[in-house]
């Protein structure tokens, strides 16, 4: 089924690129190459890419600004990978429209996980599915999202208006990174504060409550400085 799919890789580093690439064929994925990124924006708009995996660090344009290039006439889902480990980097990665952020060095298992959640979002997108007609499953959590019911090993866990809210976006976008200002807007509006307090607050409580072990989380994950992801679907 892998065959089907093709995954442009821009990145200038040789011995990175073709690592990726090892790894990407290993799963027969179709895989297109490019060292710059004007190649990349050629092969982008000739070769129509299922997914885009980019570096920032390119010789002819930092990969912020080829984000924007791209988002200008192209949706398809874009993971950055790059040794920039600052948040900032991370926020505006995807406030310029990245789809995901992993940072070198990193797994072959964390690389294929991500490319798989961003392809699913993307074909949910493309079909006019929606993650709101089904349910949420992974690991003995259960969240149907027209009843409003979250369950852990069958047990009916009971959360705040706002609280569900949080978990549903969270659940319905799992795999992928919600920035804080994103969860805060859908939740409290857009004319509401961006201090992270209060989601903070929120999380802190639906930890307590749907965690084995707040301290040790397996269903949401905290991107530090950056926001949160909920666990992939079994």
């Amino acid at each position: 089924m892998n065959q089907m799919i093709r995954i442009l890789v821009i990145e200038d580093e040789k011995n990175i690129r073709n690592f990726i690439t090892s790894v990407l064929t290993s799963q027969h994925y179709q895989v297109l190459s490019a060292a710059t990124a004007r190649d990349g924006l050629s092969q982008a708009a000739s070769q129509c890419p299922d997914l885009i995996l980019l570096d920032l660090g390119l010789p002819d344009m930092d990969g912020m600004k080829l984000i924007t290039r791209l988002r200008e006439w192209n949706s398809t889902p874009i993971i950055v990978i790059s040794a920039r480990i600052q948040e900032d980097d991370k926020v505006q990665a995807l406030d310029q429209g990245a789809d995901d952020y992993i940072t070198k060095p990193f797994g072959n298992s964390e690389l294929l996980a991500r490319i798989r959640t961003a392809l699913r979002h993307s074909s949910q997108l493309q079909n006019g599915s929606s993650a709101s007609e089904r349910s949420y499953h992974s690991g003995g959590l259960t969240i149907d999202f027209e009843k409003h019911l979250v369950t852990r090993d069958g047990k009916e866990i009971h959360l705040t208006q706002n609280e569900f809210k949080i978990v549903a976006l969270l659940a319905k976008n799992c795999g992928r990174v919600l920035l804080y200002d994103r969860l805060i807007e859908h939740i409290w509006g857009p004319y509401s504060e961006s201090d992270n307090t209060i989601l903070r607050v929120n999380m802190a409580n639906i930890r307590r409550k749907i965690e084995p072990n707040p301290a040790e989380p397996i269903y949401i994950f905290t991107e530090i400085g950056v926001g949160y992801r909920m666990a992939e679907e079994d």
